[in-house]
């Protein structure tokens, strides 16, 4: 139950006589009802207000729910009247003004006269907020997007009164435009179970007494809720940090080392670089002990990505290159929840280097964006012949399984955009990438991290 539906739970107790007992000795509101009739006569024989129009009998079809014997269904329009406030516009307002201004919505500004000089109960006329009811204070102005309500406040309880049009919630019958008013033709037919005075009071008394509890159980419920929507993400991002520090599955001695692996791949580089079939690179710097976030496993190994594979910065085209039958060039929309989307795609109609083609298995990486949410979103590539735009990187790696979760993890995005960019974009650069640094385990162990994190991470997406 949501604090609001608790909230209409208690009212709706209150409105059916259930909240408090019933006192014999308080009368009944038949009684209270016709005093207010003769008061209502009085003051339209005085002309201190105008006769309105009579009000439909209430039918027994009408009445929602039943009610204690000494109470009485009444319509609203014969307990209250309303009347629009003064004209005020936001230059007329004084911010230095002593006086509230209540509109639609509440207070929304100061000025320096009023309109009203008592406390009075007030309803919102226009505006999204419209039908909500606000308790002025003694000296206000009241503009006509509210309406000023006046009753029997002998008889009637003010707070009791407030209480009960919050129940009602006069908005869900406001007109359906851009703009929605709410009117007297509206609320004045509005059914009203109306319980003898001392019990109102009594009524209002026991909310009052309830309202604490309820905004305690609404700060617990609004944690609650916090605590349910971070969770599917917390949970995410805590096990991918379980996996890159070596404890979402077990070592295996008889998979070898990250040390031997990491060997095994600069073996494989040189050997490109003999064949030039890739450049040599310049060296990376040595990795201090300074620089490792966290402890890993024995077995395992920090490299630099720039040590273990390769990265490209993507293709610079211009519209005029664009084409309805070129090839795919691939952008940031391209990459949704970590997987490839191919909703939304650019072809080119040009000559595309090897080096700006993307293959399968590839890491394609958002390096530069004008928000920064969007930089470092990563996924692999699952199609062959497509090139990836300038914004966009590609990493290339016998690891890029497992290593695609080490780009998604939180350690790798708060490392690289703790501090990243210029005052008008933010960018992963090709040194910040090379130099980034990764905790390496043998290739097997990167297969059974990656088998694991297929499992479980589908299930934190199903918890949102």
């Amino acid at each position: 139950m949501t604090p609001q539906e608790l909230k209409n739970s208690i009212l709706q107790l209150a409105i059916q006589g259930k909240l408090v007992e019933q006192r014999p000795e308080e009368g009944t509101a038949e009684e209270l009802f016709a005093r207010i009739q003769e008061e209502k006569q009085r003051l339209i024989a005085e002309k201190k207000i105008k006769k309105g129009k009579p009000l439909p009998e209430i039918t027994e079809d009408e009445k929602p729910f039943d009610i204690p014997e000494n109470w009485k269904w009444v319509r609203l329009g014969s307990i209250i009247s309303i009347s629009s406030g003064d004209g005020l516009t936001s230059k007329e307002m004084d911010e230095g003004g002593i006086y509230p201004v209540y509109g639609g919505n509440g207070i929304n500004g100061h000025h320096n006269s009023y309109n009203i000089s008592k406390r009075t109960l007030v309803i919102g006329r226009v505006g999204f907020y419209c039908g909500s009811t606000y308790i002025t204070e003694n000296k206000a102005w009241v503009t006509d997007n509210a309406f000023i309500t006046a009753f029997d406040e002998d008889r009637i309880d003010m707070k009791w009164l407030k209480f009960y049009i919050d129940y009602l919630n006069p908005r869900k019958k406001a007109s359906s435009t851009a703009q929605p008013v709410i009117s007297g033709k509206l609320i004045y037919p509005m059914l009203v179970p109306l319980p003898p005075l001392a019990e109102q009071k009594r009524i209002v008394a026991k909310i009052e007494e309830l309202l604490p509890y309820i905004d305690r159980y609404e700060q617990a419920w609004s944690k609650l809720e916090q605590f349910n929507s971070r969770f599917p993400e917390d949970m995410k991002k805590s096990l991918l940090q379980y996996a890159i520090q070596g404890k979402l599955v077990e070592q295996r001695p008889e998979e070898g080392t990250g040390e031997e692996l990491f060997a095994q791949i600069q073996e494989e580089k040189q050997q490109l670089v003999a064949e030039k079939k890739i450049k040599k690179e310049k060296p990376l710097p040595e990795i201090t002990e300074d620089e490792k976030p966290f402890d890993i496993p024995e077995s395992w190994k920090w490299v630099r990505c720039g040590e273990i594979g390769f990265t490209h910065i993507g293709l610079t085209y211009s519209p005029k290159n664009v084409s309805e039958e070129g090839i795919i060039v691939l952008r940031s929309s391209n990459i949704q929840n970590q997987h490839m989307d191919y909703q939304d795609i650019v072809r080119v109609d040009m000559d595309i280097p090897e080096n700006k083609m993307c293959h399968i298995g590839d890491i394609l990486i958002c390096a530069r964006n004008g928000s920064k949410r969007l930089v470092g979103k990563a996924a692999l590539v699952d199609k062959e012949g497509m090139s990836f735009g300038a914004f966009m990187a590609i990493y290339r790696s016998k690891c890029n399984a497992y290593i695609l979760h080490v780009i998604n993890s939180a350690y790798f995005r708060n490392s690289l955009l703790g501090d990243t960019g210029t005052t008008t974009i933010n960018q992963i650069t090709q040194d910040m990438l090379k130099n980034a640094l990764i905790p390496l385990p043998p290739l097997a162990e990167q297969k059974r991290i990656v088998e694991k994190l297929e499992q479980l991470l589908p299930l934190c997406e199903r918890l949102k």
